[in-house]
């Protein structure tokens, strides 16, 4: 059933994230006070109203989608699958100005071309719009408007609202995206992964690129949510919507929100365009006043007394780059871990495991990631000075 009441029609919620950040999601939910129904390799499967689906978008920093599910079904033909869509009140949740997407996951065995499922979805919708109202919704391509997710396998059909719309990673901050930048929900599941989260260390990222990882850190230790930033969302297109009930939500997040902080966040780039990239996209994201941003040296990165962790997303040589030339790269990441890194926990984040022998230290953890369909791994090193 389409949801009628925005705060109390409770229904699955699926958020998906990349491959690899479901354990970090989980948290972020379970911190949101929800129930936790299943945790899959891709996705959290929870349960809420479209009012709590308002709040994950706003709130979650590895998502990518926020799903709602309206419909549950056995479609074994095209032809089943439409007249069960079809049979949903669709004239009540979709305004007739709304541009409607259709996105899909299929693998039945009536369906050669997912195309043609993404159709019959959008016909059924459209066509009952046309009888209840006498009017048709326009449909394309764009993820700004009205969204609806159809996933069928075999026999099992699964409609659902995209209350995100475009995915949640595009946060509205990275206007200069520089060479081979890391996705924002990468960047904080990354975080996340280092255990830093939440406590008064320093953060120092050398080789900071487009400054996403500092960005993400700061944006953490601000206390800020992730779609803060952003001007809209899927759920914004839905009749039941209110605008009042967004500015409602966001003013009490922005009271939560700190105003200073009491460890350093450092960005270091030798590279002057990335660095000028940096610092522009932490202006939009509004968080430039909190990060000291350097040109310089890896080796000449200040690391600023007591604890924190040290952090870096080198070049692999895969994309960008030479393997051979990076070889040096590495070394001396290993070495300013040695010589300026003493008290802090460092980490490299590379898609490269070769490469990698070359820092010249024993990790003390390994944990894998996937960088859109690039395996890699996140190690960490213990820093100590002289002999442990």
């Amino acid at each position: 059933m389409l949801p009628m009441d925005f705060k109390r029609d409770i229904a699955s919620i699926l958020i998906t994230c990349p491959k690899g950040l479901a354990r970090y999601l989980e948290n972020e939910v379970s911190d949101l006070k929800m129930n936790i129904v299943r945790s899959l390799p891709s996705a959290v499967l929870t349960t809420g109203t479209m009012f709590d689906c308002m709040k994950l978008n706003l709130t979650l920093f590895t998502a990518h989608h926020v799903l709602y599910k309206v419909l549950e079904c056995v479609a074994r033909t095209p032809d089943e699958m439409y007249a069960a869509i079809k049979s949903l009140p669709w004239e009540k949740i979709i305004p007739l100005n709304e541009i409607l997407c259709i996105t899909s996951t299929v693998k039945t065995p009536s369906i050669k071309d997912t195309r043609f499922a993404n159709l019959r979805c959008k016909d059924a919708i459209v066509d009952r719009l046309a009888e209840k109202t006498g009017k048709r919704c326009n449909s394309g391509p764009s993820r700004e408007g009205v969204v609806v997710h159809l996933y069928w396998q075999d026999e099992r059909c699964m409609v659902y609202l995209d209350t995100s719309g475009e995915t949640l990673s595009r946060r509205g901050y990275r206007k200069n995206p520089g060479e081979a930048p890391m996705q924002e929900t990468l960047a904080a599941g990354v975080l996340r992964a280092t255990g830093w989260l939440g406590k008064k260390d320093h953060f120092v990222n050398p080789m900071c690129g487009s400054g996403t990882l500092a960005i993400e850190a700061a944006l953490f230790s601000l206390r800020r949510n992730a779609g803060m930033l952003r001007t809209n969302f899927g759920f914004m297109h839905y009749t039941p919507f209110v605008q009042d009930d967004l500015a409602i939500v966001k003013n009490d997040y922005k009271s939560r929100e700190a105003s200073k902080l009491d460890h350093a966040i450092i960005a270091t780039d030798i590279n002057p365009m990335a660095l000028s990239a940096a610092r522009e996209n932490s202006r939009h994201a509004g968080v430039e006043a909190y990060i000291d941003f350097k040109q310089c040296d890896i080796a000449d990165t200040p690391t600023p007394q007591g604890k924190g962790i040290v952090i870096v997303n080198p070049e692999y040589g895969i994309r960008m780059g030479s393997a051979e030339e990076l070889q040096a790269v590495y070394k001396r990441i290993g070495d300013f871990f040695k010589q300026k890194c003493s008290g802090y926990n460092g980490f490299v984040f590379t898609g490269n495991f070769d490469l990698i022998k070359k820092i010249g230290l024993k990790s003390k953890r390994r944990i894998q990631f996937l960088s859109a369909k690039l395996e890699c791994k996140l190690y960490e090193y213990e820093l100590y000075t002289g002999s442990r």
